[in-house]
């Protein structure tokens, strides 16, 4: 099994080690040829921040052809940034409206736990400057976690998303529903 990590900028390592820790090979994709030599079984689309990672996506000629593998079914896991490139006004594959650092500045960062839907409970959730999800736009995709009565995590079809970052703690229920969609 190969899984693309979106290595442009953020916390590609951490999700990089987790899956090669589950048995996947992982992939770096750092420029269009990287992207070219798939096909790829999933792709994760990490933390870090949206507007760099969206201005280079654009400049290196990969949002397109990313944007069309997803919407075409390839799995992907969006953590934090990652959930923000999935939304409406970004890649727009995924039916969420998203509310950037919500949590505030780096001082806001926390760590909690919480129920996931199809996941479990007890899920480490370490949200870092994080959004949330505002509102889900469509019957297609629904909401997975919450906490404090705001979306944390949803999901729709082969696409996940979330705003805390489950490659920072040892929990991988999030990346095994990742790799069980391949």
């Amino acid at each position: 099994m190969r899984i693309a990590v979106l290595a442009l900028q953020g916390a590609f390592i951490e999700h990089e080690q987790v899956l090669q820790r589950l048995g996947a090979e992982t992939v770096e994709i750092r420029q269009l040829r990287d992207w070219q030599a798939g096909p790829y079984d999933a792709l994760v689309l990490p933390g870090g921040e949206s507007t760099v990672q969206m201005r280079l996506l654009r400049e290196l000629g990969l949002l397109e052809p990313i944007r069309q593998a997803i919407a075409g079914g390839l799995p992907v896991l969006g953590t934090c940034a990652g959930m923000i490139l999935l939304s409406n006004g970004y890649l727009g594959t995924m039916d969420i409206r998203v509310r950037r650092n919500a949590y505030g500045r780096q001082l806001g960062s926390f760590h909690t736990v919480g129920a996931v839907d199809g996941i479990g409970t007890d899920v480490p959730m370490t949200f870092i400057r994080a959004p949330y999800i505002e509102e889900v736009l469509s019957a297609d995709c629904r909401a997975i976690a919450e906490v404090d009565g705001h979306i944390v995590a949803a999901r729709q079809g082969h696409q996940i998303a979330t705003a805390f970052h489950p490659e920072l703690d040892d929990d991988t229920r999030l990346h095994q529903l990742l790799i069980s969609l391949c």
